[in-house]
């Protein structure tokens, strides 16, 4: 059966907006301390710069892999268990960048510990819910 025949689940319907949502948030926010200026930077306070773009950026793979979930593509699986593991990555890395004593907003390591939570319940839920695989030929 081709999966984007297959009836779309609850859960891969509620995870495909939330990802799609989380997705251009995090372009409005983290675009918003890029490019807003000087206000906007320092309103953001001790942002990490590398966390910031890598949320930025990651913004757009959220929003395409939340389509993707939504059309029940396999590739979209795929997508979310790499975002899952990339953002487990940064945020590994703001840990040892904390631990050598970089300046940090407290906001940061609450926000990217729910985006990690986020996006490897995403992952979970699409790997259960869709085919990871072409379908053997009968």
């Amino acid at each position: 059966m081709n999966p984007s025949t297959q009836p779309r689940g609850i859960r891969v319907w509620a995870i495909s907006l939330l990802a799609v949502a989380f997705g251009l948030l995090t372009l409005m926010e983290g675009g918003t301390i890029l490019f807003g200026g000087d206000a906007a930077r320092a309103a953001a306070g001790n942002y990490v710069p590398f966390v910031l773009w890598f949320n930025f950026l990651a913004g757009f793979a959220y929003v395409i892999a939340g389509a993707g979930l939504w059309l029940m593509q396999r590739w979209a699986v795929w997508l979310a268990v790499a975002i899952a593991a990339a953002t487990a990555f940064t945020f590994a890395a703001f840990g040892v960048y904390v631990y050598f004593g970089g300046a940090f907003e407290p906001r940061t390591m609450i926000a990217m510990t729910l985006r990690t939570l986020v996006w490897v319940t995403i992952a979970a839920i699409a790997w259960r819910g869709l085919p990871r695989v072409k379908p053997a030929r009968p």
